[in-house]
């Protein structure tokens, strides 16, 4: 009898490898993917092969050519880590001694750039919205006019504190008036929503693997101006996270990283920019998120649901529901609704009772129908 670890996968192989999930995830990111991509991590890579290298260089300029059709003027960079990490590369990589940021934020993840500059004691100035509106325009405006010395504005594109969507292209306009530098969170929106970054005069974007692009976590990635990202040379506050150098070397070697990749994450994020190409490209997957999160806003309320944002303020990337009544629990709604395969995200607001269901994913009306189905069939309060 063959007792080699050999044996026991060629065993293994026979059964299904990929059963189904035990449930959907109804959230802004990580959310469910599909088995192909799930089957592109079997593969096992060497991160100094030039077939690995080559496959970062394609996703490399398959996200520029997403993002621009300039494709000359812009790059790609890939950084190691969950989204904040690149994030914190950008923030810690971007900002020279000798300037000042301005960060806009309605939400936890305008804060936390904020928060990322203030640890890194590069001077910062906040324009907070509160969670619950889009920064004021005319601040905007007032703030750069008071504040000369300020060099960079950073702002989040969808807060998945709430949902809302922030009007970048009004906000760039503002900026560029004022020839800063502006810095775009799109975390929970590239792929998902149409953006053209050289329309809209964005210097940095930053995105994750695991979200719109329907990828697994494991690295983030940068889009930025050419021309900006040389002038980052001997600026990172950090060793791991310095973007320049994580750039010239992706740049200078055919697709190499600095430090150990993320292989198979890698692999599963080609895969799905590859299924992003075949549904149609971005246009035709955030028609399909509108669809669904029309679907879900539309079954909620037949439930006694009500969306948390005006429609108008509304992506279709995460919403927010408000607690039906005062009897409503929470953990049991969560629990049953796991139980039959639906996880979702509690809320972010701690003086307002809410929870937040992604729309984002490989989810599609039958399993909005059967989620829905649930909630009706379950007393809540």
């Amino acid at each position: 009898m063959c007792k080699s670890s050999s044996c026991f996968v060629e065993k293994s192989m026979k059964t299904d490898i990929f059963p189904d999930n035990p449930y959907l995830l109804l959230t802004p990111g990580p959310l469910s993917t599909t088995k192909s991509v799930k089957a592109a991590m079997l593969k096992d890579w060497g991160t100094w092969d030039n077939d690995y290298k080559n496959l970062v260089q394609k996703i490399r300029q398959r996200l520029v050519r997403l993002a621009t059709n300039d494709e000359q003027s812009y790059t790609a960079v890939l950084m190691q880590g969950s989204g904040t990490f690149s994030v914190e590369s950008v923030v810690g990589s971007v900002i020279p001694d000798n300037a000042k940021l301005l960060v806009l934020v309605n939400g936890a993840y305008g804060r936390r750039m904020a928060d990322i500059a203030e640890f890194l004691q590069i001077p910062t100035l906040i324009i907070n919205a509160g969670d619950l509106a889009i920064p004021d325009l005319f601040q905007i405006k007032k703030t750069l006019l008071e504040n000369p010395e300020i060099t960079h504005v950073a702002a989040v594109h969808c807060e998945t504190t709430t949902g809302i969507i922030n009007p970048v292209d009004e906000i760039s306009r503002i900026v560029k008036s004022f020839n800063k530098v502006f810095i775009v969170d799109a975390m929970s929106s590239f792929g998902g929503i149409p953006l053209n970054i050289s329309d809209l005069n964005i210097d940095f974007l930053i995105s994750s693997a695991n979200k719109c692009i329907q990828g697994v976590p494991g690295f983030g990635f940068i889009i930025a101006k050419v021309d900006r990202i040389k002038q980052c040379k001997d600026r990172a506050r950090s060793l791991s996270l310095n973007l320049y150098d994580q750039w010239k070397i992706m740049e200078g070697e055919n697709g190499r990283w600095r430090f150990t990749s993320p292989t198979h994450v890698v692999s599963a994020f080609h895969q799905a920019l590859l299924e992003l190409e075949k549904e149609g490209g971005i246009a035709a997957r955030y028609k399909r998120y509108c669809r669904n999160q029309e679907k879900i806003v539309k079954g909620m309320a037949a439930l006694g649901f009500n969306s948390l944002l005006p429609r108008k303020l509304q992506s279709p990337i995460i919403t927010s529901f408000y607690y039906p009544n005062e009897k409503f629990e929470f953990i049991k709604f969560y629990e049953i609704l796991k139980k039959n395969g639906f996880l979702i995200y509690p809320g972010k607001l701690s003086n307002i009772s809410m929870f937040r269901i992604g729309s984002i994913g490989d989810i599609n009306f039958k399993d909005i129908d059967k989620f829905l189905s649930i909630i009706k069939d379950n007393k809540f309060w």
